[in-house]
């Protein structure tokens, strides 16, 4: 038999209007009956209907967090973030991993829409804009990160990957490199649109036009990685350099340049997008860009918790195609770059000492 509040009241010898305030924290019930009721509870192993309570009060306390993968370091620090955030204020999350599938991270949404969930915050494929718009006419707060789709009306916390991407070309330039290789995302996802456009700006800007041959644009995944720059490898003249602006990429292009022998940086300089402390301890140490996935989180978390606590859906202010907060990227420059080498010279070694974020 199933215990309900009624037998808790009844074991501690109060009202069940007085067991439920009890239960749910009123400052109305005084420390001794709270006790009391707790006690009670705990012995018959009571454990409340939380959908029926949803029902009531409109408030399910569970948020619902949305990813592409957990490959992804950033992924995995905004998840943190986002528990730690929601558990101090009181929610639980409902985690899903969606592999960057449309149909399993619309059907994921509609098992949270079905199960009540508060809010979402989405890491997703940016091709489920009219699901979280629905949901949000429905009164659930959606906050995008990273990636957003083109029609959502939900708010988004955005990476400056574009600026990022800029720098991390540009210091291969000033570096003397102009056989600079790109590895970067699908052009679908705005961060593998930006990412390109911010490699192009650079190039274009010191009057060099991308060299197809030196570019690879495709899934976020490390396989994607190793056929990538497998490719670039095998093509002459060989790049000098490598942009590594697709982050799960990286996961097959590293082990893929140490299993070949090519040289860091002596053979070939790398800049790799997003952080992640185990690329501080590679050999030699990789420069990267830093998107700032911490300050993506909590921004993401912020956003998300003022519209919890302000009317729901359409009435919350926010424009058709949802307002855009940019987080800016830091390039970190460790031991994975050195000037390019000139005639039968090698670089003498990487530019500059590691400075740690």
């Amino acid at each position: 038999m199933r215990i309900g509040l009624k037998e808790v009241a009844a074991e501690a010898g109060v009202s069940r209007s007085t067991a439920s305030r009890a239960l749910s924290g009123s400052p109305l019930i005084s420390a001794e009956t709270r006790a009391a009721v707790e006690e009670a509870a705990a012995r018959l192993n009571y454990r409340p209907n939380r959908l029926a309570g949803a029902l009531r009060t409109r408030q399910s306390h569970l948020v619902g967090l949305v990813l592409n993968n957990l490959i992804n370091a950033s992924f995995h620090t905004i998840a943190e973030v986002v528990q730690r955030r929601a558990a101090a204020e009181g929610y639980q999350v409902m985690l899903g991993i969606t592999d960057a599938d449309p149909a399993r991270e619309k059907a994921f949404l509609l098992t949270l829409a079905a199960h009540g969930v508060d809010g979402i915050v989405m890491i997703g494929t940016g091709k489920n804009g009219a699901t979280t718009n629905a949901l949000r006419a429905e009164g659930v707060a959606v906050v995008n990160v990273i990636r957003r789709p083109i029609d959502s009306a939900a708010p988004a916390v955005l990476a400056a990957d574009r600026e990022g991407a800029h720098a991390a070309t540009a210091h291969l330039l000033d570096l003397g490199h102009e056989r600079i290789g790109f590895i970067g995302g699908e052009p679908t996802a705005n961060s593998g649109r930006e990412r390109f456009a911010g490699y192009e700006q650079a190039l274009r800007e010191r009057g060099l036009d991308p060299d197809a041959s030196l570019i690879e644009r495709g899934p976020f995944t490390p396989a994607f990685g190793t056929e990538a720059i497998a490719r670039l490898l095998g093509r002459t003249p060989r790049m000098t350099a490598l942009f590594a602006a697709n982050h799960e990429a990286v996961f097959g292009i590293l082990p893929t340049l140490a299993s070949t022998g090519v040289a860091i940086p002596g053979d070939l300089s790398l800049v790799c997008y997003e952080d992640i402390p185990w690329l501080r301890y590679w050999s030699p140490a990789i420069t990267v860009v830093d998107n700032g996935a911490s300050e993506l989180g909590e921004l993401a978390m912020n956003l998300l918790l003022h519209q919890l606590k302000q009317t729901r859906g359409a009435e919350n202010g926010e424009t058709p195609n949802g307002r855009a907060y940019r987080v800016g990227a830091q390039l970190i420059l460790r031991d994975s770059t050195a000037p390019r080498a000139r005639g039968g010279d090698r670089p003498s070694g990487p530019t500059a000492a590691a400075v740690e974020a």
